[in-house]
Protein backbone atom coordinates (compact mmCIF):
# COMPACT_ATOMS: atom_id res chain seq x y z
CA UNK A 1 0.00 0.00 0.00
CA UNK A 2 1.36 3.88 -1.44
CA UNK A 3 2.30 5.83 1.62
CA UNK A 4 0.03 8.97 2.11
CA UNK A 5 1.86 10.83 4.87
CA UNK A 6 5.93 10.17 5.77
CA UNK A 7 7.16 12.85 8.72
CA UNK A 8 11.09 12.36 9.48
CA UNK A 9 12.92 14.03 12.40
CA UNK A 10 10.36 17.09 12.41
CA UNK A 11 10.53 19.88 14.54
CA UNK A 12 8.90 23.28 15.20
CA UNK A 13 10.22 25.67 17.67
CA UNK A 14 7.93 29.23 17.92
CA UNK A 15 10.46 32.26 18.87
CA UNK A 16 8.61 34.32 21.86
CA UNK A 17 10.32 37.32 21.85
CA UNK A 18 13.64 36.33 22.94
CA UNK A 19 12.34 32.80 24.21
CA UNK A 20 12.57 29.77 22.28
CA UNK A 21 9.64 27.44 22.86
CA UNK A 22 10.09 23.94 21.28
CA UNK A 23 6.68 22.54 20.45
CA UNK A 24 7.61 19.29 18.03
CA UNK A 25 10.34 17.25 19.00
CA UNK A 26 11.70 15.18 16.56
CA UNK A 27 8.13 13.55 15.22
CA UNK A 28 8.75 10.60 12.88
CA UNK A 29 5.89 8.58 11.33
CA UNK A 30 3.67 7.30 8.57
CA UNK A 31 0.52 7.28 7.07
CA UNK A 32 -0.34 4.99 4.38
CA UNK A 33 -3.07 5.53 1.95
CA UNK A 34 -6.54 4.75 3.14
CA UNK A 35 -5.87 4.88 6.74
CA UNK A 36 -7.99 6.32 9.26
CA UNK A 37 -5.77 7.41 12.10
CA UNK A 38 -6.20 9.30 15.33
CA UNK A 39 -3.43 11.54 16.86
CA UNK A 40 -4.16 11.63 20.42
CA UNK A 41 -2.96 13.79 23.47
CA UNK A 42 -3.92 16.12 26.30
CA UNK A 43 -3.92 20.17 25.44
CA UNK A 44 -0.43 21.36 25.05
CA UNK A 45 1.18 18.16 23.43
CA UNK A 46 1.57 19.49 20.17
CA UNK A 47 -0.84 17.31 18.50
CA UNK A 48 -2.76 21.15 16.34
CA UNK A 49 0.87 21.99 15.69
CA UNK A 50 1.55 18.89 13.83
CA UNK A 51 -1.82 18.96 12.21
CA UNK A 52 -1.63 22.60 10.83
CA UNK A 53 2.03 21.42 9.42
CA UNK A 54 0.38 18.33 7.87
CA UNK A 55 -2.61 20.64 6.55
CA UNK A 56 0.22 23.11 4.90
CA UNK A 57 -0.89 25.89 6.98
CA UNK A 58 2.63 26.22 9.06
CA UNK A 59 5.67 25.29 8.36
CA UNK A 60 8.26 22.48 10.27
CA UNK A 61 11.64 24.09 11.78
CA UNK A 62 13.18 21.28 10.54
CA UNK A 63 12.76 18.05 9.09
CA UNK A 64 10.74 16.50 6.04
CA UNK A 65 7.33 16.26 5.44
CA UNK A 66 6.06 14.15 2.10
CA UNK A 67 2.77 14.07 0.90
CA UNK A 68 1.68 11.64 -1.09
CA UNK A 69 5.74 11.36 -2.45
CA UNK A 70 5.99 15.46 -3.03
CA UNK A 71 8.10 17.10 -0.61
CA UNK A 72 6.51 20.04 0.96
CA UNK A 73 9.40 21.33 2.40
CA UNK A 74 10.28 23.00 -0.57
CA UNK A 75 7.45 24.65 -1.49
CA UNK A 76 6.46 28.61 -1.35
CA UNK A 77 3.51 29.82 0.00
CA UNK A 78 1.74 29.98 -3.57
CA UNK A 79 2.44 26.41 -3.71
CA UNK A 80 1.41 25.08 -0.41
CA UNK A 81 -1.87 26.40 -0.67
CA UNK A 82 -2.03 24.52 -4.15
CA UNK A 83 -1.36 21.52 -2.07
CA UNK A 84 -3.92 22.57 0.73
CA UNK A 85 -6.68 22.54 -2.33
CA UNK A 86 -6.04 19.83 -4.69
CA UNK A 87 -4.95 17.09 -1.85
CA UNK A 88 -6.58 17.85 1.79
CA UNK A 89 -9.81 18.28 2.98
CA UNK A 90 -10.48 20.14 6.58
CA UNK A 91 -13.27 19.82 8.68
CA UNK A 92 -13.19 21.91 12.17
CA UNK A 93 -14.58 21.76 15.46
CA UNK A 94 -16.06 24.96 14.78
CA UNK A 95 -17.53 24.30 11.50
CA UNK A 96 -15.97 27.24 9.91
CA UNK A 97 -18.64 28.07 7.86
CA UNK A 98 -19.28 31.62 6.24
CA UNK A 99 -22.19 32.95 7.98
CA UNK A 100 -23.94 34.90 5.43
CA UNK A 101 -23.77 31.86 2.69
CA UNK A 102 -26.02 29.19 2.08
CA UNK A 103 -25.08 25.56 2.89
CA UNK A 104 -24.63 25.02 -0.91
CA UNK A 105 -22.30 28.85 -0.99
CA UNK A 106 -19.99 27.11 1.39
CA UNK A 107 -19.70 24.49 0.14
CA UNK A 108 -18.83 25.75 -3.49
CA UNK A 109 -15.69 27.94 -2.02
CA UNK A 110 -12.91 25.22 -2.70
CA UNK A 111 -13.98 24.66 -6.22
CA UNK A 112 -14.23 28.73 -6.80
CA UNK A 113 -10.48 29.03 -5.30
CA UNK A 114 -9.60 25.70 -8.01
CA UNK A 115 -11.29 27.55 -10.58
CA UNK A 116 -13.82 25.44 -11.14
CA UNK A 117 -16.87 26.64 -13.75
CA UNK A 118 -20.53 28.04 -11.78
CA UNK A 119 -22.55 25.41 -13.34
CA UNK A 120 -20.21 22.33 -12.36
CA UNK A 121 -19.53 24.05 -8.49
CA UNK A 122 -23.26 24.25 -7.91
CA UNK A 123 -23.54 20.41 -9.32
CA UNK A 124 -20.67 18.84 -7.25
CA UNK A 125 -21.72 20.95 -4.22
CA UNK A 126 -25.47 19.73 -4.60
CA UNK A 127 -24.13 16.19 -4.99
CA UNK A 128 -21.74 16.86 -1.84
CA UNK A 129 -24.57 18.21 0.55
CA UNK A 130 -26.97 15.01 -0.97
CA UNK A 131 -24.21 12.54 0.46
CA UNK A 132 -24.58 14.42 3.88
CA UNK A 133 -28.23 13.81 4.07
CA UNK A 134 -28.70 17.72 3.43
CA UNK A 135 -30.59 17.63 -0.18
CA UNK A 136 -33.41 19.96 1.50
CA UNK A 137 -30.93 22.49 3.47
CA UNK A 138 -29.13 23.80 0.44
CA UNK A 139 -30.14 27.42 0.98
CA UNK A 140 -30.20 27.47 4.72
CA UNK A 141 -27.32 29.58 6.23
CA UNK A 142 -25.90 28.47 9.39
CA UNK A 143 -27.89 29.50 11.54
CA UNK A 144 -30.74 28.19 10.55
CA UNK A 145 -28.82 24.64 11.10
CA UNK A 146 -27.98 22.38 13.94
CA UNK A 147 -24.69 21.65 14.92
CA UNK A 148 -25.06 18.28 13.32
CA UNK A 149 -26.12 19.87 10.17
CA UNK A 150 -23.40 22.28 10.25
CA UNK A 151 -20.97 19.34 10.71
CA UNK A 152 -21.78 17.53 7.95
CA UNK A 153 -22.03 20.67 5.53
CA UNK A 154 -18.14 21.23 6.34
CA UNK A 155 -17.37 17.77 5.51
CA UNK A 156 -19.31 18.05 2.26
CA UNK A 157 -17.28 21.30 1.93
CA UNK A 158 -14.05 19.13 2.90
CA UNK A 159 -15.06 16.44 0.16
CA UNK A 160 -16.32 18.47 -2.66
CA UNK A 161 -12.37 18.34 -4.03
CA UNK A 162 -12.34 14.69 -3.96
CA UNK A 163 -9.47 15.56 -1.77
CA UNK A 164 -6.84 12.62 -1.13
CA UNK A 165 -6.34 13.02 2.65
CA UNK A 166 -9.14 14.65 4.78
CA UNK A 167 -8.11 15.97 8.10
CA UNK A 168 -10.24 16.51 11.16
CA UNK A 169 -9.46 18.52 13.95
CA UNK A 170 -11.75 17.65 17.24
CA UNK A 171 -14.49 17.26 14.48
CA UNK A 172 -17.16 16.10 17.67
CA UNK A 173 -15.70 18.66 20.18
CA UNK A 174 -18.83 20.83 19.85
CA UNK A 175 -21.04 18.66 19.24
CA UNK A 176 -23.91 16.43 21.83
CA UNK A 177 -22.99 12.86 22.35
CA UNK A 178 -25.82 11.69 19.57
CA UNK A 179 -24.61 13.88 17.15
CA UNK A 180 -20.79 12.81 17.52
CA UNK A 181 -21.78 9.27 16.73
CA UNK A 182 -23.41 10.18 13.86
CA UNK A 183 -20.42 12.34 12.83
CA UNK A 184 -18.07 9.50 13.80
CA UNK A 185 -20.20 6.93 11.74
CA UNK A 186 -20.05 9.91 8.73
CA UNK A 187 -15.88 9.62 9.00
CA UNK A 188 -16.05 5.62 9.42
CA UNK A 189 -18.21 5.53 6.09
CA UNK A 190 -15.68 7.94 4.47
CA UNK A 191 -12.99 5.85 4.97
CA UNK A 192 -14.53 2.41 3.88
CA UNK A 193 -14.71 3.91 0.78
CA UNK A 194 -11.17 4.48 0.27
CA UNK A 195 -10.63 7.61 1.92
CA UNK A 196 -7.08 8.60 3.85
CA UNK A 197 -8.61 10.15 7.41
CA UNK A 198 -6.55 11.51 10.09
CA UNK A 199 -8.43 12.96 13.66
CA UNK A 200 -6.93 15.19 15.99
CA UNK A 201 -8.42 14.57 19.54
CA UNK A 202 -8.41 14.50 22.91
CA UNK A 203 -11.22 12.13 23.54
CA UNK A 204 -10.39 8.31 23.77
CA UNK A 205 -13.67 7.49 22.76
CA UNK A 206 -13.39 9.40 19.70
CA UNK A 207 -10.10 8.12 18.69
CA UNK A 208 -11.18 4.41 19.45
CA UNK A 209 -13.93 4.27 16.78
CA UNK A 210 -9.90 4.88 14.36
CA UNK A 211 -7.98 2.06 13.31
CA UNK A 212 -5.06 2.90 14.65
CA UNK A 213 -3.93 5.61 17.56
CA UNK A 214 -0.50 7.84 17.42
CA UNK A 215 -0.49 9.24 21.44
CA UNK A 216 1.89 12.44 21.49
CA UNK A 217 3.03 14.03 24.87
CA UNK A 218 5.06 16.78 25.33
CA UNK A 219 5.90 17.55 21.80
CA UNK A 220 7.22 13.68 20.76
CA UNK A 221 5.50 10.55 19.89
CA UNK A 222 5.23 8.08 23.17
CA UNK A 223 3.21 5.43 21.32
CA UNK A 224 1.24 4.17 18.35
CA UNK A 225 -1.17 1.36 18.33
CA UNK A 226 -3.05 -0.39 16.01
CA UNK A 227 -7.03 -0.85 16.89
CA UNK A 228 -8.34 -4.53 16.65
CA UNK A 229 -11.30 -4.56 14.04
Amino acid sequence: MATMIEIESLTKTFHLGELDVPVLKGINFSVKNGEYVAIMGASGSGKSTLMNIIGCLDRPSSGSYILDGRDLTTLDDDELADIRNQYIGFVFQQFNLLPRLTALENVMLPMIYADVSRTERIESATEALEKMGLGDRLNNRPSQLSGGQQQRVAIARALVNHPALVLADEPTGALDSKTSHEIMALLTELNQNGTTIAIVTHDAGVAAQTKRIINMQDGAIVETAKIGK
